[in-house]
């Protein structure tokens, strides 16, 4: 009898999760909310090297995702303004724990790196 896969793509709710955060720029606009609500533009500023459209379609998914919720004032010129909602601020425990991790290990996965590709 053929054994049927334990671990399941479509099933998987963890792989799903993973799609929300596991996106370079979906992790760093995370953090750059952790502190609460902060404009558009200066949130490009604070990440380096996204651009704006890759900026609004983040920000769109995080929203989407409900991650994130979006506030606009209209003004000359109009105000946009985005924060963490309590599902995405619930992620930032489990976010600073990998940033921990990477601050903690960088080191080790960059000697391994270069240890493999020296042998190979």
């Amino acid at each position: 009898m053929k054994k049927l896969p334990d671990i399941s793509l479509e099933l998987c709710r963890y792989t799903h999760v993973l799609e929300v955060i596991s996106n370079k720029w979906t992790a760093l606009a995370i953090y750059a909310m952790e502190d609460g609500i902060i404009r558009y533009g200066e949130m490009k500023r604070r990440i380096e090297g996204i651009s704006q459209k890759m900026l609004t379609q983040t920000l769109k998914q995080l929203e989407r995702d409900g991650v994130v919720t979006r506030k606009l004032t209209p003004s000359v010129p109009p105000i946009t303004e985005y924060s963490l909602t309590p599902l995405g601020e619930s992620l930032l425990p489990i976010m600073n724990m990998l940033k921990i991790w990477a601050v903690d290990h960088y080191d080790n996965v960059q000697r391994a790196r270069q240890e493999y590709d020296d042998s190979h």
